[in-house]
């Protein structure tokens, strides 16, 4: 099929890895990325440590969020006509797929009990699906922006039985409870895509365009903040994914629309504020809207 004989092709290609740590000290990291762009650049890769890369697999249609399963597979949504959910091996094989009633999906969660989540737009609901395919519970988000596309990216299950969902276009992030009430909101930068609640019960907020990463409490007093002026050099555009690993260092993906060529696609940056990793390799992605690294889940 047309993406294995690309994954054919891209074997070959190496990718750019940099560290700002001496030689002996290097920071490496197996990871997946999303790559945002047109026809065949809109796909999903994953680079060894050594920058090459190892698998790549073209979605049926605009993807801008994957989930790297534990048994190797991806889990992915994907925003055409149809719209939905698919889990898909090694070998590209669909082995899951769910298909939206709503105009579109753009991000998805897998559970550990084999549920999924998905983000649905217009209507904006979170949608529970089973192994099966059948709805288990939707959930009504909401929202103040009329148009889907925009209604709802980043969707995380709470450890309460409630959602963590990113209103890109409301610049909000909202936990909902499964009967539909707002239990909780933060104002979180315009195009916000992803927040995550930590242990700590604070909340990690990439505030999208507006160029930083915040952690709040509760009653959203910021504790902790990342700006464009704190790293120049990495020329923070738009935040659009987040992952904290097990050393407590946070993986930061820089989706650099219209800035492409510019600055890094994705860093690990430590709580004080001291970038040990960075992926910039600008000839074999231009922009990233999601960059996870690989068997390190705290």
């Amino acid at each position: 099929m047309k993406w294995q004989m690309l994954c054919l092709a891209t074997l070959v290609i190496a990718g750019r890895w940099t560290s700002v740590l001496a030689d002996e000290n290097l920071v490496r990291h197996r990871i997946m990325v999303v790559e945002y762009g047109a026809g065949d650049k809109n796909r999903i890769i994953e680079l060894g440590e050594d920058g090459k890369v190892t698998w790549q697999h073209l979605p049926p249609s605009i993807c801008v969020q994957c989930q790297p399963l534990d048994n190797g597979h991806v889990i992915y949504a994907y925003g055409g006509k149809p719209t939905g959910v698919q889990e898909v091996d090694r070998q590209h094989n669909v082995v899951w797929n769910y298909v939206g009633k709503c105009e579109q999906i753009l991000a998805c969660e897998r559970l550990g009990n084999g549920n999924t989540l998905a983000a649905e737009q217009g209507p904006c609901r979170v949608a529970t699906i089973d192994r099966l395919g059948k709805t288990l519970l939707t959930v009504d988000i909401p929202v103040k922006a009329i148009p889907a596309h925009q209604q709802l990216r980043c969707v995380h299950a709470l450890e309460n039985g409630n959602v963590l969902v990113a209103n890109e276009a409301d610049a909000v992030v909202r936990e909902v409870a499964a009967d539909g009430h707002l239990v909780w909101e933060c104002p979180a930068g315009q195009y916000v895509h992803e927040a995550l609640r930590l242990k700590s019960g604070n909340t990690l907020i990439g505030c999208g365009s507006d160029k930083r990463v915040i952690e709040v409490t509760p009653d959203k007093k910021i504790v902790w903040e990342l700006t464009a002026a704190d790293v120049p050099e990495l020329n923070l555009t738009w935040i659009t994914s987040l992952q904290v690993l097990r050393n407590g260092n946070y993986v930061i993906c820089n989706f650099l629309r219209g800035q492409e060529g510019k600055g890094v696609h994705a860093f690990e940056i430590t709580r004080e504020k001291k970038v040990v990793w960075k992926f910039a390799d600008h000839d074999l992605v231009k922009t990233a809207t999601n960059v996870k690294v690989l068997g390190d889940q705290p």
